[in-house]
């Protein structure tokens, strides 16, 4: 192999390290800012704005992540044997940049909402732009993601191995400090409502600020240029592994007739043509990556935070008394645990273990931690089933729901037909009452002493409401088409009013005008964000009152009945259409407690095991292996969630922790069978094959120029 060849710049040192690489750690701490930021919005953005469904939205989060872990095989092909590391961050940073610019531009409602309506007229625009963005920065965050690392480590002299080992605790400290503080920054911005025509949350704000970070992250690695030492390409190692492969294969198909002796190792069959030693050095590394194979399915339920464990927190409550959780903000517990875990792992646990004269190998490790993230989505299954408790039951094909709202100061009994009776007290209102459609025909309501009867004409399922309310000469009854059947989505809340004043009323809740509402009539719902009171005030021609609404919580659907003035005080009453989220955020703490020790366990071991059985000059091929089974992670969940078709999300989570414990199992088997090598020692076994070789061949040579001489 031919030696390094280093660009030599200016690099003044600050407390024994190159300055350079502040400016590194910089542009990296902004580069995952900008990344993670963006990725913690993403999945609500594809479901919220986009209007996709769960599937369609975890789908395509997850096919986004793959791509990000697969490009980084060709940033290292371009820095390896064409750009250079320095040029291909460089290069790959605009492309990076621009992606993030086009999707902030793909999420400006604005942009086609030419009918001002809230809603883009041309979804399929804003659709392309952002498929454009992703690609983009796909192949920007890969691209990069091999090169800085390595570029950083290159600014080190041969005698500051020290300072090159705390340089990279610092660059994961930075990677950490990026995606912990953009989990929570970016969230706040989504949640924001921005927008010329028409309030919407602020995704081009949440996307605009991680485009901000990375134009800045760019801006510093340049600005370092003239400090950086830059090592030329010599060639991709990870080519010449391809070709000895692809030659050992090809020459075994030529002489696969038995006249042909076998060889001891497949591999054997490339000597003709590469030397012993990168062959002795392929075998090491096959040996690490057919370890590998199990792996993804870790990634396919780790990666599940940012998809359906942030899905799951829309249906939660995110009120944590002094501030109030996005659901997209849940993220952030990964990185905080991670920050604190990692040091408490390596100082506390592992010597106890050791104490304990436990030899907790690194393979054992990473077992266990395929273990703890089965048991982190058991523990997801287990807060879905209460959640799944807590939502409405809607009407399935053929049913129909009512319920009735007694408007009255006198008691009311509604007859369904022959199917059901019910008395409802003044003021007061039952739950939905579920009946198959078809035999409900009519209905009799019977208030006093007056009577009523209702033909029925329901198209079926659907939810109503049905108003009574008896005066001096009649009963009056509406029935009220709802049109709700989900739970509101993101945490927010519906809200209906009913008219209850004698006289035509003008309604105003916060901010949102309902506009005149005659009596006895209702408003349509409306959308209010989660967590918080309103103040709702009525004018009528004789009076103006109003009153603070009570909270109403998360994710809840309320009907509120305007009765009066007393005073100057309005007088309400509240009907529950969908009861709020009860199932508190904090109950998926557990689940990422479980999650982010088992990532300590897993990942952290991971890439010392992968770093430790390489090679030297191979550690980049077993490093592109690893991130491989991040990407190939992400297609398991692609083709999982659409193979199993399972219709509740508690059994989808079983399904995953399933998977990954039975996957557990076989590589506890294989790592079992493992023998650990130390590459060290074979390498220096090949140096002394290598210079008895040149002893013999000098050995020979002077004994034929000895031959000659005597001729």
């Amino acid at each position: 192999m031919a030696a390094k060849s280093k660009s030599k710049g200016i690099s003044p040192s600050c407390f024994g390290y190159p300055l350079s690489i502040f400016f590194i750690i910089i542009n990296e701490f902004c580069e995952r800012f900008s990344y993670y930021g963006m990725r913690a919005v993403l999945v609500l953005y594809f479901k919220y704005f986009l209007q996709w469904d769960d599937n369609l939205s975890t789908a395509i989060y997850h096919t986004f992540v793959a791509l990000c872990y697969l490009t980084p095989i060709l940033g290292a092909l371009i820095a390896d044997s064409w750009l250079g590391k320095f040029k291909t961050i460089v290069s790959l940073s605009i492309v990076y940049t621009i992606g993030q610019a086009v999707m902030s531009v793909s999420s400006i409602n604005d942009l086609t909402d030419h009918n001002w309506d809230g809603f883009p007229d041309n979804v399929s625009l804003h659709i392309a732009l952002s498929m454009i963005g992703l690609i983009l920065i796909a192949l920007g965050t890969g691209g990069i993601k091999p090169c800085v690392s390595a570029f950083g480590g290159d600014q080190f002299e041969d005698d500051q191995e020290k300072q090159r080992t705390r340089f990279f605790s610092i660059f994961y400290l930075s990677i950490n400090a990026g995606s912990l503080l953009s989990t929570i920054i970016t969230p706040i911005l989504r949640a924001q409502e921005c927008g010329i025509h028409s309030k919407q949350r602020c995704y081009p704000l949440a996307f605009g600020v991680p485009a901000a970070l990375m134009a800045i992250s760019l801006v510093v690695f340049i600005t370092g240029s003239r400090m950086y030492k830059k090592v030329q390409p010599q060639g991709n190692i990870m080519i010449q592994v391809s070709k000895c492969i692809g030659f050992a294969i090809k020459n075994r198909f030529r002489h696969r007739s038995k006249e042909f002796p076998k060889r001891e190792h497949w591999l054997d069959w490339a000597s003709e043509k590469y030397d012993k030693r990168l062959i002795a050095q392929i075998k090491l590394v096959l040996k690490v990556l057919f370890l590998y194979i199990p792996l993804p399915m870790f990634w396919a339920l780790f990666d599940q935070q940012g998809s359906r464990w942030t899905l799951q927190a829309t249906t939660m409550d995110g009120d944590f008394g002094f501030m109030k959780v996005q659901p997209d903000q849940m993220q952030t517990v990964n990185p905080i645990l991670i920050i604190v875990m990692v040091p408490v792992v390596d100082a506390v646990v592992y010597p106890l273990i050791k104490k304990c004269k436990i030899n907790f190998t690194p393979l054992r490790k990473i077992t266990v931690g395929m273990f703890l993230a089965s048991l982190a989505f058991v523990a997801a299954a287990l807060v879905q089933v209460e959640i799944d408790k807590t939502l409405p039951v809607f009407p399935a094909a053929g049913q129909s729901q009512i319920k009735v709202v007694n408007l009255g100061t006198d008691g009311a009994t509604v007859e369904f037909g022959h199917l059901q009776n019910v008395t409802v007290k003044p003021m007061e209102s039952t739950g939905y009452i579920t009946f198959e459609t078809s035999q409900l025909q009519s209905l009799r309501v019977i208030s006093g002493n007056k009577t009523k009867d209702e033909v029925l004409n329901l198209p079926g399922e659907n939810r109503h409401t049905l108003e009574v309310k008896k005066n001096a000469t009649d009963i009056v009854t509406q029935l009220l088409f709802d049109n709700v059947l989900s739970k509101p989505e993101e945490g927010n809340n519906l809200i209906r009013l009913i008219n209850n004043f004698p006289d035509t009323v003008n309604v105003t809740m916060g901010d949102t005008s309902f506009g005149a509402l005659m009596t006895f009539s209702a408003s349509n719902y409306t959308l209010f964000p989660g967590g918080r009171d309103d103040n709702i005030t009525v004018i009528t021609n004789s009076a103006k009152c109003s009153v603070t609404s009570k909270a109403f919580g998360f994710g809840s659907a309320y009907t509120i009945v305007l009765n009066e003035c007393i005073g100057d005080t309005l007088n309400l009453v509240y009907s529950e259409d969908i009861p709020p989220n009860t199932v508190h955020m904090a109950w998926q703490i557990p689940q990422y407690f479980i999650l982010t020790c088992a990532e300590v366990v897993f990942s952290v071991t991971g890439l010392e095991f992968s770093y430790a059985q390489a090679p030297s000059n191979m550690k980049a091929v077993l490093q592109a292996g690893w991130l491989l089974t991040v990407a190939v992670g992400n297609i398991i969940v692609l083709i999982v969630a659409g193979a199993s078709k399972l219709s509740e999300q508690w059994a989808e989570y079983v399904l995953f922790a399933a998977l990954l414990l039975a996957v557990c199992i076989i590589f506890a088997v294989m790592a079992y069978f493992y023998t650990y090598t130390d590459p060290n020692e074979i390498e220096a076994q090949l140096d002394e094959e290598e210079k008895e070789q040149v002893k013999k061949d000098e050995y020979v040579y002077e004994t034929q120029a000895e031959a000659v001489s005597q001729m």
